[in-house]
This record gives C-alpha cells, structure tokens and sequence, in this order.
C-alpha cells in the first residue's frame, strides 16, 4: 500500500491508466484530499478527491464552478479555457455548456434540455438498434475486428450525426474534426502547441461547416436538432448563433467520446466477467439496468475539475480560493462507503446515485441517450457475436484519465474460424 500511495498524480504510467483502481484505493484509505502542488510559480495547487462524500460535496456546491478566472479575482467572469491565440477554438469552446456556470448555464441548458427528454431519447430506439444492427453485420464479415474503430466510435456519431440531421456523407469527416478539436483537452496527442494548432483548425472548419448548416435550416426548416435549436426561444431569449454552433460541436466531440469510452470498456469487462456475461445473453433485458453498473464500475470520464471559488475544509485540509479541485469520479465510484464490495461487477446491483455521469447543474445532458445506446449496441454486439472473444494483441489505452478508454480493442468475433 505504501508503494501504490507513492504513484505520482496525474498518472502517467501506462498500466496505472489502463486499470487505476489499486491506486485510487490505496489514495482514498491514506491520502483522501491529495495535494499536488502547482507546477510554476504563481500557478494554482491541485486538490484531487478520491472519496464519494467529498466528491458529492463539491458537484453540489456553488462555492466551486468551473472558471479558473472567477476564482482567482472573486468577480464573475467566463472560463479562460484556450489561449487568446485561438480565437475560434476559444469562441466555439465558450459556448460548452460543461464550462459555464450559472446563470448562463440555466439559461443555455433549459433551452437544451427540451431535446434530451426522456420522451425523445425514447423515440430514437428504433433508429439506434437499426445503426447498431448495420455495424454488427460489417464486424460479422471477417474474423477479427478492432471494437473501437468498427463498432464503439461509429455508433455515437452515427446517433448524434442523425439527431442533428447532418448527411450521412458528411459523417466520417465530422468525426475526424470532433477528436482534432478534442486533442486541445488532452495530453495525449503530443506537444501542446501542436495539440492548440490542430484543434483551432478542426474548429475553424466546424464552425464554417454548422453556419451554412443554420443558414440551410433558416431558409428550409428539418426534421433535426439543429432546426429545432434554430427556432426556440424557450419563451424568452433565443439561443445566439455561436451558442447553436458551441452547442453542435460539444454534442459531436464530448457526445461521441464518452460514449465511445463506455461501450469498449463494458464490452471489456463483460468479456473479462464470462459468467456475468452468460448472464446477459440468456436474459437481455438485464442491460436495461445493468448499464448503470457497467458505468459505475468503470466511467468513461474519470475525472473532472472545479475550481475553488472561497476558502474551503475539505477533510482536514485548507482549501484556498483560487485552488484547483481534480474529482476523480472513478474512485468515488469504488468507494465502499457507498457501494458494498464496490470491485464487484454485478449487473443486478441497485446502483442508485452514482458519479459516471457527474453530479449537480453539470450532471451530464445526454446521459439518457448514453444509457440508450449502451444498452442497444452492447445487447446488439454481444448477443450478435455468441463466441466473440478477446484478441492476441494488447488492448490499448489513451494515455489519459478524463476521457478514459481504449484506442483499440482488438477482438475475435468468433465468425469464420
């Protein structure tokens, strides 16, 4: 355990990214309230929260938002996200409605909010089973495929893509700009300069792409997301033409990778858990509620940051102002405080509340579309595929713990041996 406590955060190495959960374990019984002071001088300490009650505490509070800017100076200002450089990058950035507090944010989500109802996300169903069905055919046409590539990746922008009513020609490249744009949030993808160039690019084009987008919808109304946005004003002030376009691209990039993330890592715990995955497979209707399991026990986000916006106690640790607060959902979610036996994949768990999709004013909009297409497209992938199983190569991970997941997941489809 002391071995484990000494692991550096933010974790860096490889086998600690893959499966981090002997490490947040031994952080959340020795060292709940981690400090990690800041890098340069003048820069901001980090606080990482390993324990659910801490982690709750935090989501809940309006002592913690999500501009670094309001907690430095104490006056409200929107979140300095992206280097003054890269101004279309930081304009499209600014209008994510995961970086703004309120009272921009209740204003943006209630406008939002209306076309992620359960009523709607319900009205997709058929849609997803039918993309989901189309994919598990091409991955049934050879005997090894890569999940990520040929199934978890293209099932969430297929989804988002037909909600948003972009061609489905459009689709593959929209994608390739979503994870260029993702690069600035990461990194993994190399130098940061390097990682802000790219992304700038990729919102140059999204931004020119969803323009004429608005500029079709306004001269011919769609059955589509974007007409939708296009014309509600909620019964008061209408979204902004750069809060439509922020709006598009954060459903596209956040949307789709999230998403991507929780269908390769159920897919891996369920083939490293046979009898739990025999289990699914005779009795299907079990992913309805074992979804919310496979997100506790492995969350595509691990982590999220707040930043403290007064003087706090967290534990026994000051917190001051200005400080920044990294939660680490992952480990809140194997806290046995909250879950018994919480290393334990049972899909017939009563989860209740947990922290895979955040918490408070930022609890994720889409997540009922992420449970939708989870529990279609693993239902579909792995009642499909009766003798898929996992490939000689390693699977390989993003080096990254805030979208958490492979980058492939090579695999046996058990088709053609």
């Amino acid at each position: 355990m002391a071995q484990l406590t000494s692991v550096p955060f933010p974790l860096t190495c490889p086998e600690d990214i893959a499966d981090p959960y002997q490490v947040y374990r031994s952080r959340r019984e020795a060292d709940p309230v981690h400090l990690v002071p800041a890098a340069d001088p003048g820069g901001a300490d980090s606080w990482y929260l390993f324990a659910d009650h801490d982690v709750g505490r935090v989501l809940a509070s309006q002592d913690y938002g999500r501009s670094a800017r309001t907690a430095r100076t104490g006056v409200p200002a929107p979140p300095d996200l992206v280097p003054a450089q890269y101004e279309v990058l930081r304009d499209v950035v600014s209008n994510w409605l995961v970086f703004l507090d309120p009272p921009r944010h209740t204003r943006l989500r209630l406008l939002v909010a209306r076309h992620f109802s359960p009523r709607v996300v319900r009205g997709l169903r058929r849609r997803i089973e039918a993309i989901a069905a189309e994919l598990l055919d091409d991955v049934r046409s050879r005997p090894c495929t890569d999940l990520v590539a040929d199934f978890s990746a293209p099932l969430p922008i297929l989804v988002i893509s037909e909600l948003l009513g972009v061609p489905r020609e459009h689709r593959s490249w929209l994608r390739h700009c979503a994870m260029a744009l993702q690069e600035a949030n990461t990194s993994r993808f190399g130098d940061r300069e390097g990682r802000y160039a790219r992304a700038e690019a990729a919102a140059r084009q999204l931004r020119d792409y969803f323009q004429e987008e608005l500029r079709r919808r306004r001269s011919r109304a769609q059955d589509d997301l974007i007409s939708s946005l296009v014309r509600d004003d909620g019964d008061g002030e209408p979204l902004t033409e750069p809060e439509i376009i922020g709006t598009c691209v954060h459903l596209l990039t956040a949307g789709h990778e999230t998403t991507t993330n929780l269908l390769s890592k159920a897919t891996l715990a369920l083939l490293r858990h046979p009898r739990v995955l025999a289990s699914v497979r005779a009795q299907p209707q079990l992913m309805a509620n074992g979804v919310e399991e496979l997100v506790r026990y492995d969350c595509p986000v691990q982590m999220i940051s707040r930043w403290a916006y007064q003087d706090d106690v967290i534990g026994d640790r000051d917190i001051a102002r200005g400080s920044r607060i990294v939660l680490v959902l992952g480990s809140a979610n194997r806290d046995p405080h909250r879950f018994p036996d919480p290393d334990t994949l049972d899909l017939g768990r009563r989860v209740g509340r947990h922290w895979g999709f955040g918490g408070g004013i930022h609890f994720c909009l889409g997540a009922g579309l992420a449970r939708l297409e989870a529990e279609v497209g693993l239902t579909t992938l792995l009642c499909g595929l009766p003798d898929v199983s996992l490939g000689d190569e390693p699977v390989e991970y993003a080096g990254d713990l805030v979208f958490h997941g492979p980058t492939r997941l090579p695999l046996h489809t058990g088709v053609g041996w």
